[in-house]
């Protein structure tokens, strides 16, 4: 009888025991949830858009830490655009065989091959002095390439970053965060709508890419295994045909850097904020002002050029660079304001680049 009561009791301590293991299992799963493994190239484009873009299989294990999956590509522009200081990554994949051809043109743009897919992360760091901790991001943005055609796909990350949704309008979101000089700042970041996707992204009415040109990716990145290339790296996977030569193909500053001539960075600052749009091919075409990395021509460039149509968006000024005078010029009124009907870009921020203003009016002032 004692012998019983003896096992009894050790059955129901262990019993006792296995109990608060679960529990735990269960709070670790609800706490590093994972997307289910998708096989991106099984995806059936026919579908697109997914609900959530876990569907996608882009990413490895817990979809917030953005661990690319097989063919997703890292890259990285070498200036980027600014979005209200928001941090970026970017990926891309194709279909195994497929490539993108390297054009014969003064920036290296590209031809992509269709089912391809452009992926850009939005997010925030908690502290921008700890850059890879405390990440919230806000959103990502797809480009797809289906039937020759381009189209823009944007997913709005749910608050635990266990996944994004597909949101046609967009989104506003309160986002706060402690910049590098220790200043906490709050803002209401702004996703765009579908149908804004195509305002910057537009070759002659048509949806292109931006930043997958060589002239913004001939320049090295650190990958998994190391620091290289992109252009080399793009045409060991396979994802790149044409001159092999990188020192031949063009490639443009960090405007960051101020190991380059100011000349270099404010025109690589201006390329990558506006040049999509301030070009020949570009809807500011008719504005008569050429904003890309390779404009030489001084009133093409704005420089003592008056504006052809910003009506009130000129303020009280008349020419759209004066040298000599940042604080007479329409370009940098634009640029410091966040007036409707005013500020530049038109879309893509609710703050002012304090930074990119500061550069562009040295630049200015340093004119003859």
């Amino acid at each position: 009888m004692r012998k019983l009561i003896i096992v009894c009791l050790l059955s129901i301590a262990a019993c006792k025991q296995e109990k608060p293991a679960e529990t735990e299992t269960l709070a670790s799963e609800e706490v590093i949830w994972e997307a289910p493994a998708v096989d991106l190239a099984q995806v059936d484009f026919s579908q697109i858009p997914f609900k959530n873009l876990s569907e996608y299989g882009f990413f490895l294990g817990q979809m917030m830490k953005m661990i690319p999956a097989e063919g997703v590509l890292l890259y990285e522009p070498s200036s980027s655009l600014f979005t209200d200081y928001a941090h970026k990554s970017r990926f891309i994949w194709m279909r195994k065989g497929n490539s993108a051809q390297l054009l014969d043109d003064v920036e290296g743009s590209m031809d992509f091959p269709d089912k391809t897919i452009l992926i850009k992360n939005f997010y925030y760091p908690a502290d921008f002095n700890k850059p890879s901790e405390n990440r919230r991001i806000l959103e990502t943005r797809l480009l797809i390439k289906r039937n020759g055609t381009w189209d823009a796909f944007p997913y709005v990350w749910k608050d635990d970053q266990t996944d994004a949704i597909y949101k046609v309008v967009g989104a506003e979101i309160p986002v706060k965060w402690t910049d590098e000089a220790g200043n906490e700042q709050v803002i209401n970041y702004i996703v765009p709508n579908k149908n804004q996707c195509k305002n910057c992204h537009n070759k002659q009415e048509t949806m292109v890419p931006i930043g997958v040109k060589a002239k913004y990716l001939n320049h090295a990145i650190t990958f998994a295994e190391g620091e290289k290339n992109q252009l080399l790296k793009w045409q060991e996977a396979g994802y790149l045909s044409g001159p092999t030569d990188i020192a031949l193909l063009p490639s443009m500053v960090d405007y960051r850097d101020e190991n380059h001539s100011l000349d270099l960075r404010a025109m690589a600052y201006l390329d990558i904020n506006c040049g999509h749009c301030h070009r020949a091919e570009g809807p500011a075409s008719t504005s008569g002002l050429f904003l890309t990395y390779e404009e030489k021509d001084p009133l093409r460039l704005g420089i003592n050029k008056a504006p052809v149509a910003a009506g009130t968006g000129a303020g009280s000024f008349k020419y759209d660079i004066v040298p000599g005078h940042s604080d007479q010029s329409i370009l940098t009124y634009r640029m410091s304001t966040n007036k409707v009907g005013a500020a530049m870009p038109e879309i893509g921020r609710v703050t002012v680049h304090e930074e990119g203003v500061k550069l562009i009016k040295a630049w200015i002032d340093g004119m003859k």
